[in-house]
């Protein structure tokens, strides 16, 4: 076994567990599943998959991810590898990591992994969403997780790289709550967006000269909020499905790109909206 730890988020994930449990099979010398207090079998199968069990209340990502990893007590030189708990390793992706594991490369603490979300059942190759860089692997003393309420990343203190292969982001959910989750996904994007900036906050830098994920955060932050308020989503949606070719992944890409535009993101527009009209001087929530 590999000096690895894996640390697995789960709630109510028992449909999905066990094929990402299976995927660090022989890769890890420790998988830990996290629980937010799950009420169907997730429990009982993770301590049947022969994984280590706690259950923590969740309050939103960013502190349950830390709690996990500081609940794990790892050795500072210790590897972590951070999993949700539909997210499944590639083949590639696992002899990517037995490769760096075994001859660790001198300087680097963190590895960065391509990850292909699905939706329906169905991947989706084109558009806004592609390619989406995450770290997932570093040096237990190296990295966290930001402190963001939505877009959580983890954040390393030293050298990254990036690793061949694939993270098969699953999503095995309905639409019904993949809209639940979205509408409480899009409050808290709201709220940060509206929120001041905590200059002592540990998050991601927004660079433009950094990695896939901090250009990612220079651009939101330097044209997508300074973009009109309410029509930013129809620009988002012709960028997504038509420029970068999200038409090309079938129905099941219009309906995922027509939901993350005019749904998700119209509907973050809208409580930023409300969030500005409710704090005008002289107005008083609701009227």
């Amino acid at each position: 076994m590999l000096p690895l730890t894996v640390i697995i988020l789960t709630f109510n994930s028992e449909a999905s567990l066990r094929q990402v449990v299976d995927s660090c099979a022989g890769l890890a010398a420790r998988i830990l599943v996290v629980d937010s207090l799950s009420t169907d079998g997730t429990a009982e199968l993770a301590r049947s998959l022969g994984c280590e069990l706690v259950q923590h209340p969740f309050e939103n990502y960013s502190i349950q991810r830390n709690w996990a990893q500081d609940y794990a007590r790892l050795d500072p030189e210790a590897w972590v590898l951070h999993l949700d708990s539909d997210e499944v390793l590639s083949p590639q992706l696992i002899e990517s990591i037995r490769t760096v594991l075994a001859v660790p490369q001198s300087g680097t603490d963190g590895y960065l992994m391509r990850r292909l979300s699905y939706f329906l059942g169905q991947p989706i190759r084109f558009g806004h969403i592609n390619p989406s860089w995450h770290l997932r692997l570093y040096k237990a003393a190296c990295g966290f997780c930001e402190e963001r309420l939505y877009d959580q990343h983890f954040v390393s203190t030293g050298q990254t790289r990036k690793l061949e292969g694939l993270l098969l982001d699953l999503q095995l959910t309905t639409l019904e709550k993949w809209t639940a989750a979205h509408n409480r996904w899009s409050s808290a994007e709201a709220t940060e967006a509206t929120a001041e900036r905590d200059s002592e906050a540990r998050t991601l830098p927004a660079k433009l000269l950094g990695d896939p994920r901090m250009r990612k955060r220079w651009l939101k932050n330097n044209l997508w909020y300074r973009s009109p308020l309410l029509v930013r989503p129809l620009v988002f949606f012709l960028y997504s499905y038509i420029l970068r070719l999200g038409f090309l992944d079938g129905q099941a890409g219009l309906i995922y790109h027509f939901l993350q535009s005019f749904w998700f993101r119209f509907l973050v527009d809208a409580k930023i909206f409300e969030l500005q009209m409710n704090s005008q001087p002289g107005r008083s929530k609701g009227s």
